[in-house]
């Protein structure tokens, strides 16, 4: 999908996009301002300092409601008043080892928060597509070595990953009990790990790289062993915006629809820090510091055949290609650069330099500019 693309149905069209303040929120806000669409956020304050939603001065170009997803009443005031065509749902406690900390938080706010959107949904008739996402880490994990499908059973082990297959389970009873007759599309999507410029939270394998080698510090990897199907943050982005306009073009199309890399872009997170390590250089090194922590999945992925094969998605950039444009970002942000330029830079790179005929990608940049 190209801007263009982008930019033909979603300029004009009113969306609301959930924890729009976090990470992948905020790269997706970028992308609808640019193409055009009326953009209202609800969410708390950024999740961290610096935040990329400050950064990049989202809060200037768009309707920016500071909000808790547990609160229905006020969200339903939001809704009320933005009568929103497109929703896309990411207001989440997103960190494993977070949700072992404070389970009930993780809880309210991934189980009942999306209750409560989906119950604004109900109760709003301008609705016509709404995107719920979730993650890979619904499935029930048997550390097999073929890819997780959508007809798998959920039933995620920690307290994050759990409360996401609830979440998937709430959104599916809502789609069968209050929407079949409505001209409205429900469906969610479980993307993979992404990875990509501005993401500054903690128990992240790359922000603690990034972290740690802007001050030259080693690397601390608690479990280089463990699989995981990295993508870069635009990828699932692409897929979500594209799901969303499918099927409000066409309800028939709504459903459940992993979202992530080829399988050689399933790579240890070992694998993953020496590629970052090779491309940041300046002696870049890690260390194996295994912490006892809590439980945590050693082997994942996705089996992403379905999207695939409905709406022609595949992914445009490899492992190495997502790292780059990471590494690229952060260093333009430590180097005080203008980083909305630099953002969106990347986010039109994405979208427009790429020919998909034969899967070349325009205007990259060599491995030797960044490093």
């Amino acid at each position: 999908m190209t801007m263009k693309e982008l930019e033909h149905f979603y300029r004009g069209k009113r969306v609301l996009v959930t924890g729009h303040t976090g990470f992948k929120g905020s790269w997706l806000c970028r992308i609808l301002i640019l193409a055009g669409a009326r953009v209202t956020g609800y969410s708390l304050r950024p999740p961290t300092d610096p935040s990329l939603f400050e950064i990049v001065g989202l809060e200037d170009g768009m309707d920016s409601v500071t909000g808790d997803i547990r609160d229905r009443t006020h969200l339903q005031e939001v809704f009320k008043r933005v009568r929103p065509e497109i929703v896309f749902h990411l207001a989440a406690q997103p960190i494993v080892r977070d949700s072992y900390k404070d389970p009930v938080y993780t809880y309210e706010t991934n189980v009942m928060g999306t209750v409560n959107v989906l119950e604004c949904a109900r109760l709003t008739d301008s609705l016509r597509s709404l995107l719920n996402v979730t993650t890979d880490k619904v499935y029930e994990n048997r550390e097999w070595e073929y890819g997780y499908r959508e007809c798998d059973p959920l039933d995620g082990y920690d307290p994050y990953s759990n409360s996401k297959s609830c979440s998937e389970l709430v959104t599916h009873s809502y789609q069968r009990s209050f929407f079949q007759e409505r001209n409205c599309a429900i469906s969610t999507s479980r993307a993979g790990n992404v990875i990509g410029g501005g993401d500054f939270a903690n128990d992240r394998i790359i922000p603690d790289c990034v972290r740690a080698a802007a001050f030259g510090r080693d690397i601390i990897v608690r479990n280089p062993h463990s699989v995981r199907p990295y993508q870069l943050v635009l990828e699932p982005l692409a897929a979500y915006l594209t799901i969303a306009m499918k099927q409000y073009e066409d309800r028939a199309l709504q459903g459940y629809y992993n979202v992530g890399p080829e399988d050689k872009d399933c790579v240890t997170t070992g694998e993953l820090v020496n590629e970052f390590c090779q491309i940041w250089g300046q002696g870049c090194s890690w260390v194996n510091q295994y912490d006892g922590g809590p439980h945590e999945a050693n082997f994942l992925k996705l089996d992403c055949s379905r999207i695939k094969a409905v709406f022609g998605w595949k992914p445009r950039y490899g492992v190495k290609e997502a790292i780059q444009r990471t590494v690229e970002w952060s260093r333009a942000y430590l180097e005080g650069e203008d980083m909305l330029e630099v953002t969106d830079g990347q986010i039109l790179e994405f979208f427009n330099g790429y020919d998909n005929q034969n899967g070349r990608r325009g205007n990259e940049p060599s491995e030797a500019s960044i490093t």
